[in-house]
């Protein structure tokens, strides 16, 4: 089976591509920006910006595709940053978050992927979790993003730390894209 995976995020698609190989399902990258609406779920900007990319792209209509949301919750800032997660890493980055969580003694927090799949005329939506915590220093030069701060439960070292391979054993999209494989 061959899929579409629409992000401009290279290390999104390399992990995804690591994973599609494990069911042997072909996952090509359709590097393309998109137009993201602002709203505080993640399914409801999953699934508009489907609906928007298959507005631009019409020829997307006659192919399985998905595209995948994610966003970092931290608990102590309610929740923060959330589905703005993109805005804020690009704005604050992760010395911003470290500054936010300073005096913090709760440094609970998980990352959520919601990935919306389209295929003959029906999106249906797949989530993941992954549960850990805000560490005090940024640690890993790997990954992306708040990788070097979030360390997932289970686990001693931070995304940013992981190769792909052990990324792939903890991610929130690891979840939501095994949970899209194993739907097919």
């Amino acid at each position: 089976m061959e899929l579409y995976f629409i992000t401009h995020n290279e290390s999104k698609f390399l992990e995804a591509e690591e994973i599609g190989k494990e069911y042997s399902v072909s996952i090509n990258w359709v590097n393309q920006e998109y137009e993201e609406i602002q709203n505080n779920k993640l399914e409801t900007i999953a699934l508009k910006s489907c609906k928007r990319i298959l507005q631009k792209e019409p020829s997307l209509n006659n192919k399985n595709f998905f595209l995948e949301d994610a966003g970092l919750f931290i608990e102590a800032l309610d929740g923060f940053p959330g589905p703005y997660s993109s805005y804020v890493f690009k704005t604050i980055g992760n010395e911003g978050i470290l500054k936010l969580m300073e005096e913090e003694k709760n440094r609970r927090a998980f990352f959520k992927s919601v990935i919306a799949y389209y295929s003959n005329n029906e999106t249906k939506i797949h989530t993941g979790k992954t549960e850990g915590e805000i560490i005090h220093n940024m640690r890993g030069e790997k990954g992306f993003g708040f990788d070097p701060i979030f360390q997932p439960t289970n686990s001693n070292a931070t995304f940013a730390e992981m190769s792909l391979e052990t990324k792939n054993l903890y991610s929130h999209r690891q979840k939501s894209l095994r949970e899209l494989l194993t739907s097919l």
